[in-house]
């Protein structure tokens, strides 16, 4: 079996950081300088592990340095560089570039987000690919639920397959809070429809008032002396508002309730370091919406709650529509933090909100389980 690699290294920089993406290399020098820290190549390192261990005879083709041979190295496969990119600091022609050099491939993995995605499919249209997911938001179909599933995905690929949306995003209209989606075009992915994580869908179905109700609910809930750290996303963006707040439109935002009740706005589109320091000076809880479609309630456009802040978190609250609920047809809810462990201490059953007091128990599980 012969895999293609390329790792876009700047994927999923932004994140963290609070710049909600890391298109342009001007915001992947400003997440850098606040602290940033490349997750891409060890999330694709992770999903070279997973397939090694199930394919032994694993015969890698990639591109020189962070693209790829970095990843490889890491997860100890097999490797033949294919390609060596012009510069250390890499773009959409590099990968377009890389891509094309790796010739034919059984299976194409590239770790990265929605924007490495478009360069890939304009590069190899009809090429069978598999994402691991690395980038901030991930909305597009054709990605693993994890770099574990990637691999495991990548691992059992028998030939078959089936057609995934690329979805296109505006980063600059992301930043100012408009979500504009657009279908760029399909690619093929293996056929395993439980480890692929699907195109995000929006809320237009649920009826009207539902999302008020369940703002109504949560900040019915809230206590003083607690902080309240909302999560991005168009219900927890009404929680905000019921306190009488703007929030930050996708960012995150810590808020909390004086003695009367009273909304108060403790700190606005909070960093992961931010919100970590926060949390470590008094109790804060984390109110998070689940995404539709995909069933991620951490992992995608929320990083700043990294595995060293949940650990600090007094307690996390979910929020859904029963809409959003009843389309994700029974699968489970999905977390992934980037460290195993920490996504292993959601398994199980997890209350979420749906309305004024209105709940359901609901399944909810670490993305890289193991999956049918």
């Amino acid at each position: 079996m012969i895999v293609g690699l390329i790792v876009n290294p700047v994927a999923g920089l932004g994140g963290p950081v609070a710049l909600k993406g890391s298109d342009g290399t001007d915001v992947q020098a400003r997440a850098l300088a606040l602290g940033a820290v490349p997750q891409a190549p060890a999330r694709a390192a992770s999903a070279l592990r997973a397939l090694r261990d199930r394919c032994p005879g694993l015969r890698v083709r990639t591109v020189a340095g962070a693209m790829g041979e970095e990843s490889a190295l890491a997860a100890d496969v097999r490797y033949e560089l294919a390609h060596r990119p012009g510069s250390a600091v890499t773009g959409a022609a590099d990968t377009r570039a890389a891509v094309a050099a790796l010739g034919p491939v059984d299976l194409l993995l590239f770790a990265g987000g929605d924007g490495t995605a478009r360069d890939v499919l304009d590069a190899a249209p009809r090429t069978p690919v598999l994402g691991v997911p690395a980038g901030v938001k991930v909305y597009s179909g054709c990605f693993a639920v994890s770099p574990f599933a990637a691999g495991t995905t990548a691992a059992g690929f028998d030939g078959r397959t089936v057609e995934a949306e690329v979805v296109d995003l505006d980063e600059a209209a992301y930043r100012a809070g408009r979500v504009g989606v657009r279908l760029y075009g399909t690619m093929r992915v293996p056929a395993a429809r439980a480890r692929l994580s699907g195109r995000k869908t929006g809320s237009s179905a649920a009826p009207p008032g539902s999302v008020d109700a369940i703002a109504r609910a949560v900040v019915a809930a809230m206590r003083p002396g607690t902080a309240y750290a909302l999560g991005p996303g168009a219900t927890t963006l009404a929680v905000g508002r019921r306190l009488g707040l703007e929030p930050t439109p996708l960012g995150v935002d810590v808020v909390g309730v004086d003695a009367a009740g009273t909304g108060v706005l403790l700190a606005s589109d909070v960093t992961e370091q931010t919100l970590l320091t926060l949390a470590m000076s008094q109790v804060t809880h984390g109110v998070l919406s689940v995404i539709g479609g995909q069933g991620f309630v951490l992992g995608r456009g929320n990083q700043q709650f990294s595995p060293r802040v949940l650990e600090v978190l007094s307690g996390i609250t979910v929020l859904a529509t029963q809409q959003k609920l009843a389309a994700l047809g029974g699968r489970p809810l999905l977390v992934d933090s980037g460290d195993p462990a920490a996504d292993a201490a959601f398994e199980g059953h997890v209350r979420v909100v749906t309305g004024h007091r209105e709940s359901v128990l609901y399944r909810i599980q670490s993305a890289s389980e193991e999956l049918p």
